[in-house]
């Protein structure tokens, strides 16, 4: 089965390819460009440089969120309209799962965080090696995420662009039992995405039924909340 990944759910764009088990491509581009500006562009070169044609992909994948709510649409969209136009299924990625796929091999809990803003993350729990799902996706403040981490008594890895921004903060609460993660572990890989896609085939969808995955209002109807009822 050959599969093109999508995420634009984060601060990096990322396109992958997979034939079966095997990565045939992936790329990932942290610019000052939009990710509406980048993907395209990107999905043309896996699809050249893979030598998979567009014909030959089975199943499109976008990363469904939670993150970036202008992000996460960009993705979305672009991966119905590509499933729509090839007349195949598709299906959404959990971006936290990816990201935490990426480390799977920690030896303790992997805590992968988005940065939700109002010193909250979107976050989750994954067990190291098993990766055994430990809480679903859900924004809460980072004192609270750290709190919900540090119960299980094992070394923490941190990633994602929640990670930086609150680092400071999670290791004043967690001391030395948090580790951060750097370089490309840092962040959500395209091919974990594809992967996950593929493990998860039975699970497709027609193009009309992927929908974002939001844990929370955007913000616009947030602010209009506030202003009708004096509460978000």
């Amino acid at each position: 089965m050959n599969i093109l990944a999508i995420d634009t759910s984060g601060p990096v764009c990322g396109v992958s390819i997979c034939k079966d088990d095997r990565v045939c491509y992936e790329a990932a581009a942290v610019n000052k460009m939009t990710h509406s500006v980048s993907l395209m562009p990107m999905v043309e070169e896996a699809l050249l440089h893979s030598g998979i044609p567009m014909e030959q992909i089975d199943l499109f994948a976008a990363v469904m969120g939670p993150g970036s709510f202008t992000g996460v649409r960009i993705g979305i969209s672009a991966v119905n309209a590509l499933a729509h136009a090839a007349g195949k299924p598709c299906i959404g990625i959990d971006a936290l799962e990816a990201m935490a796929r990426g480390n799977e091999l920690f030896d303790g809990i992997i805590c992968p965080v988005q940065d939700a803003r109002a010193g909250q993350v979107y976050g989750a729990l994954f067990e190291g090696g098993t990766m055994k799902r430990l809480c679903e996706d859900e924004p809460l403040k980072i004192e609270d995420f750290c709190e919900k981490a540090a119960a299980y008594g094992r070394k923490m890895l941190f990633m994602g662009d929640g990670m930086p921004v609150h680092r400071e903060k999670i290791a004043g609460l967690l001391g030395d039992r948090a580790v951060f993660a750097s370089g490309s572990s840092c962040f959500l890989r395209p091919s974990c995405a594809a992967l996950l896609a593929l493990q998860r085939a039975d699970e497709a969808l027609a193009y009309t039924d992927l929908k974002p995955l939001y844990l929370r209002p955007p913000q616009a109807e947030r602010q209009k909340n506030l202003r009708e009822t004096g509460h978000e």
